[in-house]
């Protein structure tokens, strides 16, 4: 496996205020491209990687390094996983929520090799994007393309890949985007960004229940840090952000009692302190050199202590 050029590196490690002997938890292991740089600073430190993808875990050139340990899941996971391995708190947990080039091959995810259509990141998942858009019914496949695309044209695409799965099962990556692009207006098709990106990209977060993970994800992660631990989340799309600014937001909050309350009755502490009041984006020299990063955003928070 290639290594992943990872995205806002030098800002998210200065943003986990990392220090020799933390136990860190790199919650989307992928290429390890973070995970390097966090070993060179932790020294005598652990890190834990984890990884939904089994090829990335396999791979990698730091499953033999005696202060990592390698874990094929997915964060969703992640109280199971720490309980598993026996740690309780840790230091600090990343999450990079985006793909490298690396697992896009081979798992019909990308529309510019002719795959069959899968899209599913583990083999033991059993739903398929080839399960999607062949089986669902078009009531549900319009929700998927409307709300994880965030697709203007997805009644239109939803009703070109209904018609003509009539007459054929669609079987490859070039075959679907094919149907997209036919499907939109032809006064839109110039567009620089591929026609059938927010549809594969719908139907990947639905194959791989990316949204509803990452909520499952994040109050795990608070759980699990120490007081003073950080949490960092890279997002690539509004919807990824959306949860993750939502999540932090909530898990900020103190009481939520009326305000002409005459004291607490709702007990609410707040759980974290957000660090980063707006996401930190890469600069016009990341963007250059890796046109990948460009919609990447990164959100901090830091676990603080409970209040007595």
């Amino acid at each position: 496996m290639s290594i992943h050029k990872p995205v806002l590196l030098n800002e998210t490690i200065q943003s986990l205020n990392l220090k020799e002997g933390d136990i860190v938890v790199d919650a989307t292991f992928g290429g390890g491209g973070h995970s390097r740089e966090i070993l060179k600073i932790i020294e005598k430190g652990k890190l834990i990687g984890i990884d939904a993808d089994e090829k990335a875990i396999e791979e990698s050139d730091l499953k033999n390094n005696e202060r990592v340990i390698l874990i094929n899941d997915n964060f969703e996971n992640l109280e199971n996983i720490l309980e598993t391995i026996g740690i309780g708190k840790v230091d600090a947990i990343l999450a990079d929520l985006g793909w490298s080039s690396d697992q896009l091959i081979g798992k019909g995810m990308s529309f510019q090799e002719d795959e069959q259509l899968d899209m599913r990141l583990s083999e033991d998942q059993e739903i398929s994007a080839r399960n999607i858009v062949n089986e669902y019914e078009q009531r549900e496949l319009e929700r998927i393309i409307r709300e994880n695309g965030e697709e203007k044209f997805w009644k239109i695409i939803v009703k070109r890949i209904v018609e003509y799965r009539k007459e054929k099962t669609i079987e490859g990556t070039v075959e679907l985007a094919e149907i997209v692009k036919n499907a939109i207006p032809e006064k839109f098709r110039h567009a620089k960004m591929n026609l059938a990106t927010k549809t594969f990209q719908a139907l990947r977060i639905e194959v791989n229940q990316e949204l509803a993970n990452l909520e499952k994800f994040i109050p795990q992660a608070i759980g699990r840090l120490n007081p003073g631990g950080r949490l960092a989340i890279i997002s690539f799309h509004s919807l990824e952000d959306r949860i993750v600014k939502n999540s932090f937001k909530e898990n900020a909050r103190g009481c939520i009692c009326p305000p002409d309350f005459p004291q607490c009755a709702c007990g609410k502490k707040p759980k974290i302190a957000i660090i980063t009041k707006k996401p930190i984006a890469p600069t016009d020299l990341e963007v250059s050199d890796n046109p990948k990063s460009r919609s990447a955003k990164l959100r901090v928070c830091e676990k603080i202590h409970p209040v007595e």
